[in-house]
């Protein structure tokens, strides 16, 4: 209860802090317009209020599609509030220094007023972000993108040369309100006629029951030598704090593993398979999530899909959680020469623009998009093709890779 008041506290400190901007700049309004914009911010103050207090008094439940976007629309407003508070401070800043200023002169006249200028331009500025994470979920969400990457290895069989792989990642099939979106990603999934398509985890937020709706369409996802997948952290439900009945959590698991059957996808729990072209080989590991974060179980058993694929030449491995390349791939199975992971979304929001690659996500993760290289081994982070919490993506859209293997 203690914590509930305090974030309240906090939220309406904050709220009546950006109401002198607001008062600053609509002080030239006519009364009545005045009452009309000062009536919306503090209702929006007690909705956010109201709907922090019900969301903690719910917790652990999983939230609807409509709570969802009420509390990421909540949270983008008052996360541009904190913008237009950077600016009163600065206000306040120079207030403070006229009134010393004032005081070491003698001279007691001075204007405790704020500076409009800087109340309008925190306002302003406020606003960018507020609508690029407007756009984010109306557009950037299932803003699905293509990306091409071309990897050159001297270890590759000649046979495997020009080899195309596609790789998705992060559904999270349970954040999708409609089975429209995925159909699109599907179209552009075949379009690109691959021979191998990997799926590296997190199908599901909680829930196997979140997929049901979208196993039409996700089986429809063609390859020319199949389509493989692995389990990420949200597969578990370890986020579930009820269940019916005891066994209910053991249950959800064996029905998400029917799922990844149903579709057709080949589910590799900590196994491997040996893919032959022309006389040569290539292996292909997949391991359960393995996390070397506090908090996340490492279910992953490497050397359990490593076994047998020691004489083959090239290797690659699917592994949801890029912690887990720094936490053990790159330190004990040095030959492993490509790993694909996911987990990250690139947070979903950042910078991303030729040059410059940028999002909180980087002071989490030291590898968290695209693609890293430690002496001959390579890494790519795929950044997701679903979203989580917040329903929208900002400068990290959607993503759906193509890798061309090339024999160096």
């Amino acid at each position: 209860m203690l914590t509930f008041v305090l974030v309240v506290l906090i939220l309406f400190l904050v709220d009546l802090y950006v109401f002198q901007a607001i008062k600053t700049v609509a002080q030239n309004l006519d009364p009545s317009t005045q009452k009309i914009v000062f009536f919306i911010h503090w209702a929006i103050f007690a909705i956010t209020a109201g709907t922090f207090i019900i969301g903690g008094a719910t917790r652990g439940t999983p939230p609807s599609i409509l709570q969802t976007y009420l509390f990421s629309t909540l949270f983008i407003i008052f996360a541009s509030k904190l913008v237009v508070v950077v600016f009163l401070m600065l206000d306040d800043t120079l207030r403070l220094g006229k009134i010393v200023l004032n005081s070491a002169n003698g001279n007691e006249a001075f204007d405790p007023s704020r500076h409009k200028f800087l109340n309008q331009m925190g306002l302003l500025v406020a606003a960018v972000p507020f609508s690029a994470f407007i756009y984010g979920m109306i557009k950037g969400a299932y803003d699905y993108r293509v990306k091409r990457v071309t990897l050159r290895f001297p270890n590759l069989p000649s046979s495997f040369d020009g080899y195309k792989v596609l790789q998705i990642s992060d559904l999270h099939t349970g954040s999708f309100n409609s089975t429209e979106p995925l159909k699109e990603a599907v179209r552009l999934i075949n379009k690109q006629e691959a021979d191998l398509v990997f799926f590296t985890g997190d199908l599901v937020n909680n829930l196997a029951t979140e997929v049901q709706d979208h196993i039409p369409t996700l089986r429809e996802i063609r390859a020319k030598e199949g389509v493989y997948s692995v389990l990420g952290n949200h597969d578990y439900a370890d986020y579930v704090h009820e269940w019916p009945h005891p066994d209910a959590k053991a249950e959800n698991l064996r029905n998400l593993i029917d799922s990844h059957a149903r579709m057709g996808w080949q589910l590799l729990m900590n196994e491997n398979r040996i893919l032959e072209k022309d006389g040569e080989q290539i292996a292909l590991l997949g391991v359960e999530n393995w996390g070397n974060r506090a908090g996340f179980p490492k279910y992953g058993r490497l050397h359990e899909a490593y076994q047998g694929t020691e004489h083959i030449p090239f290797k690659m491995l699917l592994s949801h959680d890029p912690s887990h390349w720094d936490g053990e791939i790159n330190q004990k199975y040095k030959d492993i020469d490509l790993t694909l992971s996911g987990h990250t979304h690139g947070m979903q929001f950042g910078v991303n623009v030729p040059g410059l690659k940028w999002s909180p996500v980087q002071y989490v993760y030291k590898q968290w998009a695209g693609l890293y290289k430690k002496g001959s081994q390579h890494l790519y982070v795929n950044t997701g093709l679903g979203f989580i919490g917040y329903p929208g993506r900002v400068g990290f859209l959607p993503e759906i890779t193509v890798f061309e293997l090339k024999k160096a």
